[in-house]
């Protein structure tokens, strides 16, 4: 039996430092995200090139694969000496879609969170399903596939094989697949690190804050006594933020300057509170110990006490005591 001119009946040619996937058999692809881009590789391929470009991948016939916005492009090695063309093509997202996307995303510290981790979080797929759009694309209609092989039927053993190996990149790097749709990695993070500032801040906590609750309308009032306008901030006076409405009214400071820097009043003396020596023990936590039927802390009172008590010492100028006697009276010396 003839076959088509232009079956490749001979082996392809070897590549060297061709790219080569891990996986040496069974499944390709280790993550769910993988996962889910190899379901729609194989449900749309059937019969042996799914097989064939199984085994160019794991062969190292994929000379090159490089992801970009909306475009997927690589060279592949077949029997010919010229290596063949493979490009799939999937709709990126622009920049409102994208704006809502990170807005979603920033307002969600989980997804924030695993994002700013470089993981990939399970459920992101639901943040694009609420907004109308798709991560993965769900079918062969939403993929534009082209190889320079002649063989007519599309997907062929080499797009299959690019798809094998772009899976193990979006294993090593879940932001492959953001960037083919439209969103790089540090563009991505850089959005996700502003957003997350701006909602921590102030001014961001406000806006969050629903406008017909109490904080909402005292934080209105704030913002309009710090712009000074008395409209503002006499309606957040209403709504009960009435020590928001601004600052008292005062004497311009180029009449006060004069005496700016005066004190205005002596300060009054003060001394330190006489504090019993005894209060330490009432600082202590309870302490469980009895000696002879009374509480520690009850006999150890006297001598806190005594410890607070301060002889009076007697200054240079003092005359010293006079000497007593056995009796305690003064004594008058020899006689």
């Amino acid at each position: 039996m003839n076959r088509p001119w232009w079956s490749e009946s001979s082996r392809p040619l070897p590549v060297e430092g061709g790219l080569k996937a891990r996986s040496t058999r069974g499944a390709i692809g280790q993550t769910w995200w993988s996962g889910r881009f190899i379901a729609v590789l194989e449900s749309i391929i059937v019969g042996g090139r799914l097989e064939r470009g199984r085994n160019y991948a794991r062969r190292g016939q994929v000379i090159s694969l490089d992801v970009g916005p909306g475009m997927v492009s690589a060279l592949v090695q077949g029997s010919r000496f010229q290596p063949y063309r493979v490009r799939v093509g999937l709709t990126a997202f622009g920049k409102p879609e994208w704006a809502r996307l990170e807005r979603a995303l920033a307002e969600s510290a989980w997804y924030s969170a695993k994002l700013l981790a470089g993981e990939m979080p399970e459920d992101i797929e639901e943040v694009f399903g609420q907004l109308g759009l798709t991560l993965f694309p769900a079918s062969s209609a939403e993929l534009a596939m082209e190889c320079s092989c002649p063989d007519w039927q599309v997907p062929c053993k080499h797009i299959a094989a690019v798809f094998y190996l772009l899976a193990e990149t979006f294993d090593d790097d879940p932001f492959a697949i953001l960037a083919w749709r439209g969103r790089d990695r540090e563009e991505l993070l850089a959005s996700l690190h502003a957003l997350r500032a701006a909602m921590s801040s102030p001014a961001g906590a406000g806006a969050e804050t629903d406008p017909g609750s109490a904080a909402g309308a005292g934080a209105v009032a704030g913002a309009g006594a710090v712009a000074g306008a008395g409209a503002v901030a006499g309606a957040g006076a209403v709504a009960g933020a009435g020590a928001l409405a601004g600052p008292p009214a005062g004497a311009p400071l180029a009449d006060c300057l004069g005496s700016y820097f005066t004190m205005p009043a002596p300060l009054p003396a003060t001394r330190a509170a006489a504090t019993s020596s005894a209060a330490l023990l009432a600082q202590l936590p309870e302490v469980h110990i009895v000696v002879r039927g009374h509480p520690l802390t009850e006999l150890l009172h006297p001598a806190y006490l005594a410890f607070g008590e301060q002889p009076e010492v007697a200054g240079p100028s003092a005359e010293p005591p006079e000497p007593s006697g056995p009796s305690g009276e003064p004594d008058g010396g020899d006689p």
